[in-house]
């Protein structure tokens, strides 16, 4: 199992939670974006810098993505690719995507971004809060768990 993070847009609190995760359970993880990341000295853990564009750090992880890895994103499209490989995809919010609400979550992606194309004003996602850092935290440990 690999632990593949979809990190341009991942929380700085999530990546210091999923690199403590990492050594403590010796866990190989990698940090996918289209800019230089920095990581701690670990034999787990490493960046993949890609290039700039839209959905390249997406489909890298897709591409390099084995059935049973662990993806780390908020990307719904992400997820969907994910879930139809065999992977799991979580959320740093602390929210697992399955195969029975991705299609609905696209679906309302999918409306939501017509409706912003179309010059209506939607609010974004609340902002991160500690309960979010927290539901993360505790999702990612029962997984870890049941893989050990």
């Amino acid at each position: 199992m690999h632990i593949w993070v979809d990190a341009d847009a991942c929380p700085g609190v999530i990546r210091d939670i999923l690199f403590r995760a990492a050594e403590r359970a010796h866990i190989s993880m990698t940090l996918v974006a289209n800019q230089l990341l920095r990581t701690p000295p670990s034999p787990y853990i490493r960046a993949l810098q890609v290039a700039r564009g839209f959905d390249v750090a997406d489909n890298e992880i897709v591409q390099r993505l084995q059935a049973g890895d662990l993806v780390i994103t908020a990307d719904i499209p992400l997820a969907a690719d994910v879930i139809e490989k065999g992977g799991h995809a979580l959320n740093p919010r602390g929210e697992f995507y399955s195969k029975e609400t991705i299609r609905a979550l696209l679906t309302m992606r999918n409306f939501m971004d017509a409706l912003r194309g179309s010059g209506v004003q939607t609010d974004g996602p609340a902002a991160f809060s500690n309960s979010d850092r927290q539901a993360f935290a505790n999702q990612l440990d029962r997984f870890l768990t049941r893989l050990a």
